[in-house]
């Protein structure tokens, strides 16, 4: 499994596109916000002749979400994602106002619903889908047992938890489910967080001080 990780728009979401020697692939939070982010990720996977079979999102917060509509116009694929974030679509643009975006949101149809314990598959990978709330409501997380490997959005980073004063955020749930969740997963595991650098289970466990 080989993961390129982009770091798109003026908040630094990390857009993953996941792929393996059969060419298949999914994007995990197509956050693109400008053209050239837009041009970056699509001349990708264009050069590397790769099939796109999934657009996931972690959650919907708005910079997550930017470049959505742009893989549904290249790619006719819809994002998959919780439902219990389905409300934090149509306060897209609030949010880009709060944090000073003056630009026409553009809302992403959801294609399905994603559930605690479902499997998405593509090329020889499997990720199991985790619902993990606190960060928001329908934040969720793809877990690759083969490759130990944890994509975790803004659940999980290196030495530090999502944030829960956003609409929907609950500080308790968040730490339980990371708790029972997520640290109960192998030490080795490398944790793909939705903003800064990679990390792993063991690292969290010893160092994260709000854990």
């Amino acid at each position: 499994m080989i993961v390129k990780t982009f770091q798109f728009n003026p908040i630094y979401v990390n857009t993953y596109v996941v792929y393996d020697e059969t060419n298949e692939c999914v994007i995990i939070d197509a956050s693109c916000f400008y053209p050239d982010e837009r041009e970056t990720l699509l001349n990708f996977i264009l050069d590397k002749k790769l099939i796109v079979k999934h657009l996931l999102n972690t959650h919907l917060h708005f910079d997550h979400v930017f470049g959505n509509t742009f893989v549904y116009e290249q790619f006719n694929l819809k994002t998959k994602a919780h439902k219990d974030d389905l409300f934090l679509l149509e306060a897209i643009p609030a949010q880009m106002r709060m944090f000073g975006f003056d630009a026409p949101a553009e809302i992403p149809e959801i294609e399905s619903y994603l559930n605690e314990d479902d499997i998405i598959e593509f090329g020889n990978q499997r990720f199991l889908v985790l619902h993990v709330p606190g960060h928001s409501p329908g934040s969720v997380v793809f877990y690759n047992d083969k490759e130990k490997a944890l994509f975790a959005g803004d659940v999980l980073f290196r030495s530090s938890i999502g944030r829960t004063d956003l609409a929907g955020g609950n500080h308790d749930q968040l730490i339980d489910n990371i708790q029972k969740k997520l640290l109960t997963l192998p030490p080795e595991t490398k944790v793909y967080s939705g903003h800064g650098p990679t990390t792993t289970i063991g690292e969290e466990i010893r160092n994260n001080p709000y854990l």
